[in-house]
This record gives C-alpha cells, structure tokens and sequence, in this order.
C-alpha cells in the first residue's frame, strides 16, 4: 500500500476518522454542559487545581463556553480545514498525537504565564491562578503551527496561513480569550511537526515515538517545575 512523505497509508476515500470523532466528543460535551452547567467547572483547566487533578489539563480541550456559540462553532470549523488536510498526510495516530499533545501544550503555557497569588486577599481578586480555560483552540492552534512547518518541509506556502495567524493572535488578545493557550499550543504543535518530518525517512523513523514521548517529558518538567516554585 502507498505511503505518504510521512509515512501515513494513502487510503482510497482519505476519511478524517479522527478529525471528525474529535468534534464529536466536542460537540457531545457541549451538549452536556448546556444540561449540566457544573460539568465546565470539572473539565476546565484552573492552575491552583493542575497538581492534584492533571487530568484537567487535557479534559479542557474538549469543553468551551457554555455560553458563547461561537466559540465552540469557530474551534470546530478551523479543527475541520486543518484536520482534512492534515490528517491523511500524517495519518490518524500521528494526527492524534499532534492534536492532543498541543492540548496538553496549550494549557501548560497557560499554567506557566499565570501569576501564582501572593496573598489570600490577591487570590480572591480575580487571580489568574484561579481563572479557568476551556477550549479546542491551544490544540488548534498547534495544527496551525504544526502545517507551517510540513508546509516549509515540502516546498509549499504558508503565506495565506500568516494572514488567519495574524487576525487570530489579535482575536486573542480580546478580554475573556486564553491566549496564553494560543501561544503554547502553537510553539507545542510546531515542535511535534519538527520530531515528525526530522523522522520521516524510514531509517529513521523508529526514533519518532521517543522524540515524541521527549517532548511530553519537557511539558511534564515544566509544568512540575512551576508548581514546585509556587
């Protein structure tokens, strides 16, 4: 069977299966957070509460505001354009891996640029170690980052890409929206995208998943290092 520069099997039909099943479980859950509102407190990630219940550092990635239409429809949409294309040049596990590692990126850059409280009175003040994050658009933003560099890999141009990066680094500097999350998931998916095309070549592509599991280790380090210095 034919594969692609990266290894992917080139399938008649080309499927999204994970591209679609992601906005999926999105769409599901909320569904779920409009009939259960507490449901966004326990999947979204708060920094004072990463150490003892990590799981929200992913769990955060599949929920968005409750509240705001547009915020879950703009995440789905761009997760759609990036996935369909992406996914059946790396095929579905590494276009997994890409995605959920840029989650786990988005909210570790998040957790690192909030300001531990230095007193009890600053941490009932709107701290932003207690201020939550929800959404797909870290792990987004990563696909983002992670298409300039197989673009550049490939000799193709990202130029009409620099312009929606432009608009959305904007757009996330508007009250309420993590930027934070914007800047982790990208660097974090640019970084992915790096291991995967530096280990494309069949010689060497037994290295990727260690290359990979490295920059998990990085994410994990950092992330433990910032609540050991709070």
């Amino acid at each position: 069977m034919p594969r692609t520069q990266f290894g992917a099997k080139v399938t008649p039909d080309g499927r999204p299966v994970v591209t679609l099943t992601i906005i999926g479980i999105c769409v599901a859950v909320w569904l779920l957070q409009q009939v259960s509102p507490q449901l966004t407190d326990r999947l979204a990630f708060v920094p004072m509460l990463g150490k003892t219940e990590p799981w929200r550092f992913l769990t955060a990635a599949f929920a968005h505001s409750p509240g705001n239409l547009l915020h879950i429809l703009f995440n789905m949409y761009a997760l759609w354009i990036l996935g369909q294309y992406l996914e059946p040049m790396l095929g579905r596990v590494r276009f997994a891996a890409l995605y959920l590692v840029s989650a786990l990126g988005g909210s570790v850059s998040f957790l690192l640029l909030a300001s531990p409280p230095v007193s009890v009175a600053a941490l009932n003040n709107n701290s932003s170690w207690v201020t939550s994050m929800v959404g797909a658009s870290g792990a987004v933003f990563g696909l983002f980052g992670a298409l300039i560099v197989f673009n550049r890999h490939l000799g193709r141009s990202s130029r009409q890409l620099y312009v929606l990066l432009v608009i959305n680094a904007v757009l996330g500097f508007v009250p309420g929206i993590a930027w934070q999350a914007h800047v982790g998931g990208f660097l974090t998916g640019a970084a992915v995208a790096a291991v995967i095309t530096g280990t494309a070549p069949q010689h060497r592509r037994r290295l990727q998943l260690p290359a990979l599991a490295a920059v998990l280790v990085l994410l994990a380090v950092a992330a433990t290092a910032k609540y050991a210095l709070v």
